[in-house]
C-alpha cells in the first residue's frame, strides 16, 4: 500500500505541470462561454475589463506585497511610465479590443486566434533582431513555415466563413443572441481580434525587457492590473455615457467578472508563471490549442452555436502552424536554459573575488619566474661545461 501511494505521488509530481496546464485551459474554456453569456445579457465589455482587473489587482496585492517584499526594486518615474505602457498593451487596449470582438464573432474564433500570438511574437522578434533564423537548418525552416501557416489560417477565418455545419442535436443551454452573426460584424470582430493579438505580441516582447529592470513578477502583474483598470475606466467613461452600464446585479454579469478576476487573472496566471519557470514558455504555449478544441465542442454541441467551415479549416491550419513554430523554437529554449545554467555555475560571489585575485597574482608571478629561469638550447652547452 505504501509503495502504491508513493508511486502515485511520484507520477503526480512528474506530470504536475501537465495536469495544471490542462486545468488552466479548462478554466479558459469556461471563461469564453460565461463571458459571451454575460455580454449577450447586456454587460458592457469595457466595464467588464475594468471591474475584472480591479478585482484581480486586489486579489494579487497581498501576495505581491509579502512574497516579494525583499526583491521588489524601487519604483522610479521612468519605470512607472514603462509599466503604464505595458498595462496599455497588456490590459486596457488589448483586452478591450479582444472582448469587444466577442460581441461580433464567437468564442470559437477568439480561442483560435489566440494561437497566432506565438507567430506574431516571432515575427516582431525577427524584425527587432531579437531572434535569428537559420534557414540552413530544418528547425529554422519550420519556424518560417509555421508562421506562414498561422497567418494563412487567420486570413481564412477572417475572410471566409463558409457554410454552416448543421447541428446534430438540440441545444442544451441557450444563450440569447449567440447563433446569429452578420457578415459585416464578423469581419469587424475578426479585425479587432487580430489587432488585439498584435498588441498582445508587442506586450510579450516588452514584458521581457521590463522584467529585467523590475524582476518581481507578482508585483508587476499587480501594477498592470491596477493601472490597466484605471486606463480602461477612463476610456469607458469617454465612450459609455450611461451610468446604468456600471451597475452589476446578482446575475451572470457578476459571476463572469468574479471568475475572470480571481480564476483567470489570479489562479491561472500564477499556474502559467509556475509552469513557465519549471518547463519553459514553449511547454506552456503547447497547451493553447486544447482550449480551442474544448470551446468548439462545447459551443457547438452544448450551446448550439453556429460553427462555420472557414473557422474549422482556418483553426486547423493555425494549430498546425503553431506546433511547427514551437518545434522550431524548442532547441532555442533548450539552449537558453543551458546558458542560464552555465551562467549560474560560473557566477562569482563578492566574497570569493579576493581569493580569485590572489590566485591570478600568484599565477602571473610563477609565469614571470619561469620566464627568468628559462634555458635556451644555445646556452645548454655552456651550462654543461661549467664544473
Amino acid at each position: 500500500m505504501a509503495s502504491n501511494a508513493g508511486m502515485r505521488i511520484g507520477i503526480f509530481r512528474r506530470f504536475k505541470p501537465h495536469i495544471l496546464m490542462v486545468l488552466a485551459q479548462v478554466c479558459y474554456t469556461i471563461m469564453y462561454i460565461i463571458t459571451e453569456a454575460s455580454f449577450n445579457h447586456g454587460m458592457n465589455p469595457f466595464v467588464y475589463v475594468t471591474y475584472r482587473h480591479i478585482l484581480a489587482g486586489l486579489v494579487m496585492l497581498p501576495f505581491a506585497y509579502f512574497l516579494e517584499r525583499n526583491m521588489r526594486p524601487k519604483l522610479t518615474l521612468a519605470l512607472f511610465l514603462e509599466i503604464s505602457l505595458l498595462s496599455l498593451l497588456g490590459v486596457s487596449l488589448t483586452l478591450n479590443m479582444y472582448f469587444t470582438s466577442l460581441k461580433y464573432t464567437s468564442p470559437t474564433l477568439l480561442s483560435c486566434m489566440v494561437n497566432t500570438i506565438a507567430s506574431l511574437t516571432f515575427i516582431l522578434a525577427v524584425i527587432l533582431r531579437l531572434e535569428l533564423v537559420n534557414t540552413r537548418r530544418l528547425r529554422g525552416i519550420a519556424k518560417i513555415i509555421g508562421t506562414v501557416l498561422s497567418l494563412a489560417g487567420v486570413m481564412t477565418m477572417t475572410l471566409y466563413k463558409g457554410p454552416v455545419l448543421k447541428n446534430l442535436g438540440h441545444t442544451l443551454i441557450h444563450i440569447r443572441g449567440s447563433t446569429t452573426v452578420i457578415h459585416e460584424h464578423w469581419l469587424k470582430g475578426s479585425l479587432l481580434t487580430i489587432a488585439s493579438c498584435i498588441t498582445w505580441s508587442i506586450w510579450y516582447i516588452m514584458q521581457a525587457y521590463t522584467l529585467k529592470r523590475y524582476p518581481a513578477q507578482l508585483s508587476l502583474a499587480t501594477w498592470m492590473n491596477f493601472v490597466g483598470a484605471a486606463q480602461s475606466a477612463i476610456f469607458t467613461v469617454i465612450v459609455q455615457h450611461k451610468r446604468d452600464a456600471w451597475t452589476i446585479g446578482m446575475n451572470i454579469d457578476l459571476w463572469s467578472t468574479i471568475y475572470g478576476g480571481i480564476v483567470i487573472s489570479g489562479i491561472v496566471t500564477y499556474i502559467q508563471l509556475w509552469c513557465t519557470e519549471e518547463k519553459g514558455p514553449v511547454f506552456v504555449t503547447m497547451f493553447n490549442p486544447l482550449s480551442t478544441l474544448l470551446v468548439a465542442i462545447l459551443a457547438y454541441f452544448v450551446l448550439g452555436e453556429n460553427l462555420y467551415v472557414g473557422s474549422i479549416l482556418g483553426g486547423g491550419v493555425v494549430i498546425i502552424g503553431l506546433y511547427l513554430l514551437l518545434w522550431g523554437k524548442e532547441e532555442d529554449a533548450a539552449q537558453a536554459k543551458l546558458k542560464e545554467h552555465e551562467d549560474a555555475n560560473t557566477q562569482i560571489l563578492p566574497s570569493d573575488a579576493k581569493y580569485l585575485e590572489e590566485d591570478e597574482a600568484q599565477t602571473k608571478l610563477k609565469e614571470h619566474e619561469d620566464a627568468k629561469t628559462q634555458i635556451l638550447p644555445s646556452d645548454a652547452k655552456y651550462l654543461k661545461e661549467e664544473p
